[in-house]
């Protein structure tokens, strides 16, 4: 990456921060009506636009919120007529209720881009949670579609879309799975400002004004049956266009960039066997687990990852699986009235017109056997061992060709085992919480110090929905010298931050905890002694036996002392934590950081995170974290063994 002319510029950010990056460079407006979880993306692009933002073309921003989001995609369609590179964020129900606008900016033949936070349907129940109901439930309104796995994909894959929009006059969604991606913060290239301008160009330039009276256009016209369909048919001439388009602008921002996408990306597809299809982050952790079961077990695994879904690459979807002996296509959705679910369908489609050699396609004599399941709904886990599982039942010859992950069901196939794909050198966090208590800005904080001062590849997240509600919660930090992979809650851990020791009755925060490795108890107590018995009994046997260091500290306490103003007592309480991890943990020791060199990377990290609340926020922030730094108790060996 470092030998491309544009790398881009090192950060950490979530999937809606890389998204708000490229959308605020290279679009003149965004008109929207945000639903969770898209609803970070609308608030960033209108955070820019009330900050006066012009983009790099020296255009300010407009953002208009209209009364829904069928509006929202109304204003877009009418700022589109009138030659306005304009976004859209929005999901779920949210993007079904645009549909019939859909259809409309599609035949107008509008280049606009949608920024999509796949989340699941409310079918029996509501769930605010990824899922790919949504984005298939629009699969025929004549837009292309791209899917990423990450965060750095968010950013770059909308950024590809914009410039094959434009070029085959065709709209596109860029789609990321909600809260998965969304919101979950990883170190990433953002694309160099200098890059977008070239490689997007000027809309002034490449965009028509379709409503200006000099140009005999006419656009949404009543037609019958003399002229409706002439019309319908006639516009493949421009979605034909639409994959070379694509095509290209993979190419040119692989020579640019370094990052290589394609229609379909291949993981150890060379000699393998049985493989697993699928989009988003489920392929990330299917790569994981081949990678993985290929090293340790002598598989023959591998993964196809799709990431275009429009225009459908059914050619080289047929190449890429056409030796194996079965695939198994894993969706985050269920639609059990159909043959199959959308993206078997498809694939079985693109399999027979190979067998018949239909234009296009190179003939086979076979096809693999070919499965399909059912996982990660509204954001349920997708763990290794699940995809473990589904290749196991691949190679028996599992004679149901439809199963399901992650839940007791008949149709379900059970996790083989948890194994621990981190790399070496690796290390993990998983907090415990009843209720937020800052937690998930603190998650983002560690991660951006970590990721900057350390030069780790990090990812972070919690567990979204029951921190708002006073609920049990978690929230996961990964650090690794190596890229992250796995998108699914973690077990294997080497440091538990407890916020509430009633975290012990709803859960258990030993789980998974690594020898040797690192316990934190918010406590009142300043007695060892005490903190010690506050513990139930049944941990502390399995404190005692696996060597487990704890430590604690009343952030509440420091918190409520040095919050500026009441609201912020609760979230200062994690940032209290702050001090404590990097105290605790390995990374200033081995990067050699001195105390003052270490604080002046903190502050700039709160800096990022704060600086719009002024210095004075950023300061008492600074003293939760030095305080938990300098202050957290270690429950001495002599009371542990005792």
């Amino acid at each position: 990456m470092s030998e491309a002319k544009y790398p881009g510029i090192r950060g950490t950010h979530d999937g809606s921060e890389s998204v708000a990056w490229t959308e605020t460079h290279i679009t003149t407006g965004a008109a929207a009506y945000p639903i969770t979880p898209s609803s970070n993306m609308g608030a960033l692009y209108e955070a820019e636009y009330a900050n006066g933002k012009v983009n790099l073309w020296g255009q300010k921003l407009a953002f208009i919120e209209p009364e829904s989001e069928h509006s929202s995609a109304s204003a877009c369609e009418g700022y589109a007529l009138a030659g306005g590179r304009v976004s859209n964020f929005t999901c779920g129900q949210g993007l079904i209720l645009m549909k019939e606008v859909l259809y409309a900016i599609a035949g107008k033949r509008l280049p606009v881009v949608f920024n999509i936070a796949a989340r699941s349907m409310t079918v029996h129940s509501l769930s605010i949670h990824a899922g790919h109901d949504d984005i298939m439930g629009v699969g025929d309104v004549g837009w292309g579609m791209v899917i990423a796995r990450n965060a750095q994909e968010t950013g770059d894959l909308g950024l590809i879309a914009r410039r094959a929009a434009e070029e085959s006059k065709t709209p596109f969604f860029n789609v990321m799975d909600g809260f998965l991606t969304t919101h979950t913060v990883q170190d990433i290239h953002k694309n160099d400002p200098e890059f977008m301008k070239e490689f997007i160009g000027d809309p002034a330039e490449k965009l028509i004004d379709l409503t200006d009276p000099k140009f005999a256009i006419q656009s949404g016209p009543v037609q019958n049956q003399d002229s409706y369909m002439k019309g319908k048919i006639a516009q493949r001439e421009f979605s034909d266009l639409a994959k070379p388009a694509l095509a290209e602008a993979f190419k040119i921002f692989e020579e640019n960039t370094g990052r290589k996408y394609d229609f379909v990306m291949c993981d150890n597809m060379e000699d393998a066997e049985y493989a697993i299809v699928s989009m988003g982050t489920t392929a990330e952790t299917a790569i994981a687990t081949a990678n993985y079961l290929r090293k340790e077990k002598g598989m023959k695994v591998g993964v196809v990852t799709i990431m275009v879904f429009r225009p459908f690459p059914a050619q080289e979807i047929v190449e890429a699986l056409k030796n194996v002996k079965a695939f198994a296509v894993v969706e985050r959705m269920d639609n059990p009235l159909a043959q199959d679910n959308p993206l078997t369908i498809e694939i079985k489609s693109a399999f027979t017109d190979a067998i018949i050699g239909a234009p296009g396609f190179n003939k086979i004599d076979s096809i693999p056997s070919i499965y399909s399941g059912a996982a990660g709904l509204s954001s349920r886990d997708v763990r290794p061992g699940h995809l473990w599982g589904v290749y196991e039942e691949m190679m028996k010859g599992r004679t149901d060709r439809f199963f399901s992950l992650g839940i007791e069901h008949p149709t379900a196939i059970a996790e083989i085992a948890d194994p621990d794909l981190r790399a070496p050198g690796s290390f993990s966090m998983r907090g415990h919480s009843v209720g937020g208590y800052g937690s998930v800005t603190t998650n983002k904080v560690i991660a951006t110090i970590v990721s900057d001062m350390f030069d780790m590849h990090v990812q972070a997240y919690p567990m979204y929905g029951s921190e708002k509600k006073g609920l049990p919660t978690k929230y996961f930090l990964t650090v690794s010298p190596e890229p992250i992979l796995t998108h699914c809650e973690l077990t294997h851990v080497d440091f538990v931050p407890m916020n509430d020791v009633n975290a012990f009755n709803s859960s258990d925060p030993l789980q998974g905890l690594s020898k040797g490795g690192i316990l934190f108890m918010q406590s009142s107590n300043t007695d060892p002694a005490k903190i010690w018995e506050e513990i139930p009994e049944k941990a502390r046997i399995r404190i005692k036996e696996k060597g487990i260091r704890v430590l604690a500290l009343d952030s509440v306490k420091i918190a409520e002392e040095l919050a500026p103003i009441p609201d912020l007592v609760q979230r200062m309480q994690g940032i209290v934590l702050l001090g404590v991890f990097l105290k605790s943990t390995p990374f200033a020791a081995n990067k050699g950081l001195s105390h003052d060199e270490l604080f002046t990377g903190i502050k700039t990290a709160l800096t990022k995170y704060f600086g719009k609340r002024g210095e004075k926020v950023i300061q008492s922030n600074l003293e939760c974290v030095e305080r938990g730094y300098n202050e957290s108790i270690e429950i001495p060996e002599e009371i542990i063994q005792a």
